[in-house]
């Protein structure tokens, strides 16, 4: 007996973003940017469409390992797309093709930098919890002594280690030798 059963054939997997619609959306937003700007009006509002790519893009890539477990995930998605919206006058489809490219680079960087930020701010956190002393930070006089301890000890172990704060060096600037003076020290060589 011979197996009749058709063979599937996998469906192609349709990416989120079509970059090819993404391209004709970007460069008809380009062309009514160029006329507003001859007509010196203002720039434009985005079209849905290009909103909605922002947002799929950006929430994609904060699915990406690197990006998944930080608590603070709704806002590096809201600093990509913010950024995207104030460097979107400076896709040129001219010299690139590939709008999908250039804003995932933009979001993936506001990501980059928004992570930067959370981090200093805990650092400042830790640093203050520090100076001003745990056990003072934990202790109420109402409070339940294992509760504190507990508390307390959670702190501890999720403290970061801070590098003691350096005073950054400045390096000696070369004295620049304007052009006489230099063709002076060469004139008495």
């Amino acid at each position: 007996m011979k197996n009749t059963q058709p063979i599937k054939v996998p469906k192609k997997k349709e990416h989120y973003v079509s970059n090819k619609e993404f391209l004709v959306a970007m460069k008809e937003y380009k062309l009514k940017c160029i006329a507003a700007e001859k007509k010196k009006k203002p720039r434009p509002p985005i079209t849905d469409y290009i909103g909605e790519c922002f947002l799929k893009i950006a929430n994609h890539l904060s699915y990406r390992p690197n990006f998944i477990n930080y608590t603070y995930k709704e806002d590096m998605i809201s600093d990509g797309i913010e950024n995207c919206l104030q460097y979107v006058s400076n896709f040129d489809p001219t010299k690139s093709n590939n709008p999908f490219a250039y804003f995932t680079q933009i979001i993936y960087y506001a990501f980059i930098r928004r992570i930067q930020k959370e981090k200093k701010q805990t650092i400042i956190k830790q640093k203050l919890i520090m100076k001003s002393g745990l056990d003072e930070l934990v202790s109420q006089e109402a409070d339940n002594t294992e509760y504190q301890n507990a508390y307390a000890d959670f702190l501890r172990k999720n403290m970061v280690e801070i590098a003691p704060d350096k005073p950054k060096e400045k390096k000696p600037r070369k004295k620049k030798v304007s052009k006489l003076e230099y063709f002076m020290q060469w004139k008495i060589l």
